[in-house]
């Protein structure tokens, strides 16, 4: 993880390395990094940040797939870090109970892959920026989607 810092980023400084579920680790690192970041930037800078770390994470995951020879390694987590932090800036101030219904479809959405997530896990599959850019597309498909159906439940 030390060896490159693309490595740090794109291994969510280390919670990607989570022997069970790397995932589900690296959405719950960035469900706490965003509690304590988020009261230190007004809404308008916590939609640059993310914006800034969608481009830098896909640089990161290029760098760290490529160096780990794989199209897209379970310990790149920084696509969920960057996709939650996405749905808890558009779904806060919520409580605890919604930002855990959130976290529970967000991880539903990322690791069955039905639907439009599917679809984006597929379309920039590979190796290279393309490959770097699938990683986290298909994690910002899911975020969509989350929003969504979180939309959806609050206008019934």
């Amino acid at each position: 993880m030390l060896a490159h810092p693309a490595h740090a980023i794109a291994l969510g400084f280390g919670s990607g390395l989570s022997p069970l579920a790397p995932g589900t680790a690296g959405t719950l690192w960035a469900w706490l990094a965003w509690l304590a970041l988020s009261p230190w930037l007004t809404p308008a800078q916590q939609g640059a940040f993310i914006a800034a770390s969608v481009l830098v994470g896909w640089w990161a995951c290029t760098v760290t797939a490529r160096n780990l020879a794989t199209d897209d390694p379970s310990a790149i987590v920084w696509d969920e870090v960057v996709a939650f932090w996405l749905v808890l800036w558009l779904v806060l101030p919520a409580g605890f109970w919604a930002q855990l219904a959130a976290f529970v479809l967000f991880r539903l959405f990322d690791a069955v892959k039905r639907g439009p997530v599917g679809w984006a896990d597929r379309v920039f599959h590979g190796r290279g920026w393309r490959g770097g850019w699938g990683i986290l597309f298909d994690d910002l498909v899911a975020a969509f989607c989350t929003l969504l159906v979180i939309a959806l439940w609050r206008a019934s």
